[in-house]
């Protein structure tokens, strides 16, 4: 029972004279904790800005598309009709230059109606806010992440040094944290083929 207590009061001495770093260890915890609910953030952000951006980027590329598509069928269609002098006197071959015209006429008007709404075509805008969006949540997860393993290294150091490391064996048994690691082959640079 003496020995107990002798180290009971050796122990008591060693941590009032250079602190025992209790709460510390304990704040270097929930920095580690906050710091993973970061990079959980950045990765729902992810998962919830990208696919809605994606589908935008897709209703303009779809709309711009089916204008253009229409304008070049029409174009086509006039194309195909050769124009003469007789055409006057053959109503069947007048009324398909005539609905062939309408009908480019019509394209080119709502060409005209998505020129005139949006001066310069959207799609392309769109593509270049969808690319720097997902620029900047990549950028934000590398971030986190980069902080996560910064408190890692923190929490990790303060459980190991001494007499930190005598504190948690006896009082918390707190574990080593794992800092983020890469996914296997991500040494390699990526290709980007077209």
């Amino acid at each position: 029972m003496k020995k107990i207590i002798y180290l009971f009061v050796l122990l008591l001495s060693i941590f009032s004279i250079s602190g025992c770093g209790y709460n510390k260890m304990q704040a270097n915890e929930e920095a580690v904790k906050a710091a993973w609910g970061d990079v959980e953030a950045s990765y729902q952000r992810r998962n919830d800005l990208i696919p809605n951006l994606v589908e935008v980027v897709k209703g303009y590329a779809k709309h711009e598309k089916d204008t253009l598509i229409a304008v070049t069928e029409a174009r086509a269609k006039v194309g195909n009709i050769q124009i003469s002098k007789e055409m006057v006197n053959d109503p069947k071959a007048f009324a398909q230059f005539q609905e062939a015209q309408s009908a480019m006429s019509s394209a080119l008007s709502r060409l005209m109606v998505v020129v005139e709404k949006y001066p310069d075509l959207k799609a392309n805008q769109n593509f270049k806010d969808l690319q720097h969006q997902l620029e900047g949540t990549e950028n934000r997860i590398n971030v986190a992440r980069s902080r996560y393993n910064k408190a890692v290294e923190i929490f990790n150091t303060s459980i190991r040094i001494f007499p930190n490391n005598i504190t948690n064996s006896v009082l918390l048994q707190l574990k080593l944290k794992e800092p983020f690691k890469a996914e296997t082959g991500s040494e390699k640079a990526p290709q980007v083929k077209f």
